[in-house]
């Protein structure tokens, strides 16, 4: 469906013409239309398909048409990067209106916040919020949110894993009753159905491919003792012409480790964390979308959410332990019907997690055999691995999980 069959303002037609869009993608034909007759809505779909366009721009023309004061739309998030990305493409889409928005999110940056409190206090007519933030701002007497007409979840389920529920329904004790309520979420767990029972009024409801990765992915694995991972990615990534990596890494106390691993085997690489102050996360995810870091190596806070175009790789160094968290991770790839590569490295601990992800995505994902000049690697064995003892990562069976040592050269 093209966009210009689904009845939008000029004004808002020019911004999509300004940005190139022209077809719709399949969770947007069957949103917007329901979005547009002001009913709630619930819809189910996995990261990369368009989710955000699918409720802003029809929020974009209601205001558009209404000319309302004060705010009028409060779109909750789980990451302050979801939010700054959200109203950048609020800024794209609105270019062309008199639109007003602002992201408001954590920090200990006193401008930062007096610039919210302005926004809130003025009437921007969209805010972007994190829960946290959201309720520090409340709890001072000066928000006003009796103009609010849109109240939109975004990345439901993982503001649900992060322990916002409470955050969400106290915020929500603030909203007028009369209003659309919009659930977006890329799984839909028993805890979502809840959450949508108690906010929810008669919606819609739309599931579009839920947990699966998007068909363009290629997705291997490689079954491998802890130690062999560093050597395992250097040989993968080296004499490769890659642009743009994603690794992916369970703890963050490694995330470090890892890029300085890789800085010494000459590679561009730069870290990405909860440790790193805002200014620094902007930073370093604005050098790796401009090209001028080829690795990022992450924690799970960009695995949703962060719409960075073009990614050739994503390398999974950890199972994540949420099977739902893999399809968001890979899903950084092969964005907007573009093609990538998802690889993940499974060691003996991870086993287990890895064949419930299987069973998710409802596919076996092909696992590739080490090189051949590697040490043997664990069996795949899931069953057999689902008590392993943690503590006894990287080896078993008195095996030494290293790469084996080049040959010794002849002497002289």
């Amino acid at each position: 469906m093209k966009f210009t069959e689904l009845d939008f303002t000029p004004e808002v037609l020019e911004g999509l013409d300004a940005m190139r869009f022209e077809d719709t993608t399949p969770v947007q034909e069957l949103t917007i239309p329901v979005i547009k007759t002001g009913k709630d809505l619930i819809a189910c779909a996995q990261t990369g398909t368009g989710k955000t366009a699918a409720y802003l721009l029809p929020v974009l023309d209601r205001i558009v048409r209404d000319k309302p004061e004060g705010c009028n739309t409060l779109i909750l998030v789980p990451t302050r990067e979801l939010a700054l990305q959200i109203d950048q493409q609020i800024e794209g889409f609105g270019y062309f209106l008199p639109v007003t928005s602002l992201p408001v999110f954590g920090g200990n940056d006193k401008k930062l916040w007096d610039q919210q409190k302005t926004a809130l206090t003025q009437g921007a007519n969209i805010i972007v919020s994190t829960p946290g933030r959201m309720i520090q701002h409340l709890t001072m007497g000066y928000v006003d949110f009796s103009t609010i007409s849109h109240f939109i979840l975004d990345e439901a389920d993982r503001m649900l894993d992060m322990g916002f529920n409470e955050d969400i329904m106290q915020i929500e004790s603030h909203l007028p009753k009369k209003r659309q309520n919009l659930l977006f979420s890329a799984t839909f767990p028993p805890k979502i159905r809840t959450l949508a029972k108690n906010l929810l009024t008669d919606p819609e409801e739309v599931n579009i491919a839920i947990s699966k990765p998007a068909e363009g992915i290629l997705q291997a694995a490689y079954v491998v003792y802890e130690a062999q991972k560093d050597p395992l990615i250097v040989d993968l990534l080296k004499d490769k012409e890659l642009q743009s990596i994603i690794i992916f890494v369970g703890r963050k106390a490694r995330v470090n480790d890892i890029t300085r691993m890789l800085r010494r085997n000459d590679f561009n690489a730069r870290a990405i964390h909860s440790d790193l102050d805002q200014n620094e996360r902007i930073e370093v995810l604005r050098e790796f979308k401009n090209r001028n870091v080829q690795i990022l190596v992450a924690t799970d806070i960009v695995a949703r959410g962060i719409d960075i175009e073009n990614i050739d790789l994503v390398i999974n160094y950890d199972v994540p332990g949420d099977a739902a968290d893999y399809v968001h991770r890979i899903g950084r790839t092969a964005r907007a019907k573009t093609t990538g590569v998802g690889i993940t490295f499974v060691s003996e601990t991870d086993q287990a997690d890895f064949h419930q992800i299987e069973q998710l995505i409802e596919s076996t994902i092909y696992k590739v055999p080490l090189p051949p000049e590697y040490d043997e690697a664990p069996e795949y064995n899931p069953q057999k691995n689902r008590k392993f003892n943690k503590k006894g990562k990287g080896g078993g069976k008195g095996k030494k999980p290293f790469k084996k040592k080049s040959p010794p050269k002849d002497k002289k």
